[in-house]
């Protein structure tokens, strides 16, 4: 999906554009719902990968993945008037990068290099152990959303998707930083 030049994006329109429909849905969440933030957050969702788009003219697989999520599972919620639908986008969004990257490993092929390649240039060892760290934090993601969903409240579930997912996200990146250290290759051999 390619037309035009390629533009690198500033990486702080990077970020709004990654955290704009997530705090879109926490605010309109405060102020009139669940309903109203799930199909702001479907809206947001897809201009925001379109903007994307307009950018660097091509899109990435995850962005793709999670707006495809997001569309179908707060469609279903909208639709059968469920909350459980989208509570639920978020465990299958990290289940399905958790498979991928793990079962990746599985063939021998640490998916996260073409998908992060143009960050870190590391040795295959370092990213088959990023590719694993990153497969078991995504897991242990989906399982947290499952148990903060299933047991706690609506308003809960919410505060943890909007201001605990990120910054756990944000810490276990930066608690990569020694290991992409360590494997990181010199610039004449990448």
């Amino acid at each position: 999906m390619s037309s035009g030049p390629r533009t690198t994006p500033n990486p702080f329109v990077k970020l709004a554009l990654d955290l704009g429909p997530l705090i879109l849905f926490f605010m309109i969440y405060r102020y009139a719902g669940i309903m109203a933030a799930t199909t702001a957050f479907m809206v947001i969702t897809a201009v925001s990968l379109g903007i994307g788009w307009w950018i660097e003219r091509r899109l990435h697989p995850m962005p793709i993945v999670t707006a495809v999520v997001v569309l179908v599972f707060g469609g279903l919620t909208l639709w059968y008037d469920n909350e459980t639908f989208i509570k639920l986008k978020p465990t299958l969004i990290y289940s399905i990068f958790a498979v991928l990257l793990l079962g990746g490993l599985l063939v021998k092929r640490p998916l996260l290099q073409p998908l992060m390649g143009n960050l870190w240039r590391l040795d295959s060892a370092g990213w088959h152990k990023l590719t694993f760290r990153f497969g078991i934090f995504f897991l242990l993601m989906a399982v947290a959303n499952e148990i903060i969903w299933r047991h706690f409240s609506t308003d809960d579930w919410v505060t943890w998707k909007t201001f605990g997912i990120f910054p756990a996200t944000l810490l276990f990146g930066f608690l990569q930083a020694p290991l992409i250290q360590r494997h990181s290759l010199p610039d004449e051999e990448s």
